[in-house]
């Protein structure tokens, strides 16, 4: 049997049984904040030393954090499917990273990574973050800015993603509200091109009814039974 090509995408709910806080609570803050006050290219231009500090906090959280047993999980699955597998993460954490994943797109930015306004160089970034530092590569001074995908600005690797879920047997999303587009479309996207679609979840999503197939329950446990059967065929 041929081995299938299958896209895994992740969302906040992997990274909140490490415990990293969700993207909103349920009052609609993000950390106490509003969106709009830490999340986008106004708020950084209008108060830069707040938004600064904002994911200069969340960094350091960052730091102390450790994969779960789903973030290991999905890397058993990368070695089981080798280059037919493709993750997909809306999650700026890299505990996917730190677990060992490699075949990996971080659609909306990452955190521990800095970009700069002016050249655009992407350098990696562990320690605070502010309008003192320079480029490496310009040497220009208050330009460097969280490599992080901010409300109205376009995610990154689109047409990677696109393709692949084009091509993909399977998709499987995990730990996703299925409210934020445009990784809410990716499910009947890879439906569309024939594909199977699996959900893994804590409940069911706000997209739920458009999947074949759902796992319902805390993704560390969830995700590694999903993998053993991947497995054992």
């Amino acid at each position: 049997m041929a081995t299938p090509k299958m896209v895994v995408l992740t969302g906040a709910g992997i990274s909140a049984e490490s415990g990293l806080k969700t993207f909103r609570d349920n009052d609609g803050l993000w950390e106490n904040h509003r969106i709009e006050d830490v999340a986008t290219p106004e708020a950084f231009a209008a108060n830069p030393e707040l938004v600064y500090r904002f994911y200069n906090l969340r960094r350091s959280a960052l730091l102390d954090t450790q994969p779960n047993a789903a973030h290991v999980a999905l890397v058993e699955l990368e070695h089981h499917l080798a280059q037919n597998f493709l993750l997909v993460t809306q999650n700026v954490d890299n505990l996917h990273e730190q677990a060992g994943s490699r075949q990996l797109l971080h659609m909306h930015g990452e955190l521990t990574q800095a970009r700069c306004t002016r050249c655009g160089t992407v350098v990696r970034w562990l320690q605070s973050l502010d309008a003192a530092d320079v480029c490496g590569q310009c040497h220009t001074h208050g330009r460097l800015r969280p490599h992080i995908v901010w409300f109205g600005e376009m995610p990154l690797y689109m047409d990677e993603i696109y393709q692949a879920l084009a091509a993909c047997d399977v998709f499987v999303s995990i730990g996703t509200s299925g409210n934020v587009y445009p990784a809410a479309g990716f499910c009947e996207q890879a439906k569309a091109y024939g594909a199977k679609t699996v959900e893994i979840n804590l409940e069911p999503s706000a997209n739920a009814a458009h999947f074949d197939e759902g796992w319902y329950g805390p993704a560390t446990m969830k995700v590694p039974e999903f993998v053993a059967r991947v497995k054992n065929g």
